[in-house]
């Protein structure tokens, strides 16, 4: 790409936020150059706005530092300084399908992680490895919104990352019957332990929301589209319980399936090692080489030791094996806040980009 396209992070100074300034650092494609929040971090530096509230890793990038933070409200003024914008507002849902919409409005592209507009049937909500084809549907929202250019995307929940391209991969042999139970990072509610110290040693086994958004989100990403908007697939049956566990980074998911076909233990682990899709196929600057991995060991995987597989955007399986009252269980793993969230995000940003609905203005 001769010029790196303008983005603008919509939301930037919470967790997700941040993570997308962190991941966009030195991007082959992309350069921050705005940054809005609430009206009461407008008009600070983002280093002031964020000020002891910096919660990733690596330190804060110098470039953003000093960049002044606009009110995310300003859209026209946000707008007029980006190509494109990725929204990670703390908004109700109401406010964040009105400011998305707003923004496409100005002929602006929205990449959104939130969930306000999973379910606006001509908004696609995409995997890029399993669903790109569900972009399509841009060209009917496109004309809902009376734009050329301006559309929202979203990517689905983080917790289904770690089994729905799984059952993806092994889709030919037609899972008809999936339970599912998920143990979910504290980063999941944008908490550090130093946040939520009530966590340390607990467990608390309900997330609000999560458990309808495991089991029914999968089935959008499967569906397909038609007459501009997406209708869900009606199977498999997905049944779900999401717990909150006292871990910084990473969804682990306790996976029990069965199949129509009868697939072999190594019929399953070929499929997955294989598995690939569009981002791998066009190289892009966040895919995965290896988008999910299979571990053999009886103990993997863990959070420790393979969160950051791929950079924190594959996908790690282990303990793969046959069961009593199902067919096949397994356990997986993934980076909620990279692959879940921000990096998601930017994968189906690149994707986009790739396919020509996101350009320079």
């Amino acid at each position: 790409m001769e010029k790196k396209l303008r983005v603008g992070i919509l939301g930037a100074t919470g967790m997700v936020g941040q993570r997308f300034i962190s991941l966009l650092e030195d991007h082959p494609w992309y350069e921050v150059v705005t940054v809005a929040a609430s009206p009461r971090s407008a008009g600070k530096t983002y280093e002031e706005a964020v000020g002891d509230r910096w919660k990733m890793a690596k330190p804060m990038p110098e470039g953003v530092k000093k960049l002044i933070v606009h009110n995310v409200n300003e859209v026209e003024e946000v707008a007029s300084t980006v190509d494109f914008v990725f929204s990670a507002v703390d908004m109700t849902k109401e406010e964040i399908r009105a400011i998305e919409d707003a923004y496409a409005k100005t002929e602006t592209p929205v990449v959104s992680n939130n969930s306000a507009h999973r379910w606006t049937p001509d908004v696609p909500m995409v995997i890029p490895e399993v669903n790109p084809e569900h972009f399509d549907v841009i060209e009917a929202q496109k004309k809902r919104l009376g734009t050329t250019r301006g559309f929202v995307a979203v990517k689905p929940n983080c917790s289904i990352q770690s089994y729905a391209p799984v059952l993806t991969a092994w889709k030919e042999f037609e899972p008809t019957q999936v339970v599912a139970t998920t143990y979910q990072a504290i980063s999941g509610a944008g908490k550090t332990f130093h946040d939520w110290p009530e966590m340390v040693e607990n467990i608390i086994p309900y997330i609000g929301g999560e458990e309808e958004k495991s089991e029914q989100e999968p089935l959008r990403i499967w569906g397909k589209v038609v007459d501009g908007k997406i209708e869900k697939a009606t199977s498999p049956l997905i049944t779900t319980q999401c717990i909150r566990v006292p871990v910084l980074d990473g969804h682990t998911a306790a996976v029990f399936v069965n199949f129509r076909k009868k697939p072999t233990k190594e019929e399953l682990i070929e499929k997955l090692v294989t598995f690939k899709g569009l981002p791998q196929e066009l190289s892009l600057p966040s895919a995965p080489k290896q988008f999910i991995q299979y571990l053999e060991e009886d103990n993997r995987p863990q959070v420790k030791l393979d969160v950051d597989f791929e950079n924190g955007m594959g996908i790690s399986v282990g303990r793969l094996r046959e069961d009593t009252l199902f067919d096949y269980k397994f356990v997986g793993l993934s980076h909620n806040t990279v692959r879940g969230a921000a990096g998601g995000a930017i994968l189906c940003a690149e994707t986009l980009t790739a396919k020509g609905f996101i350009q320079a203005k």
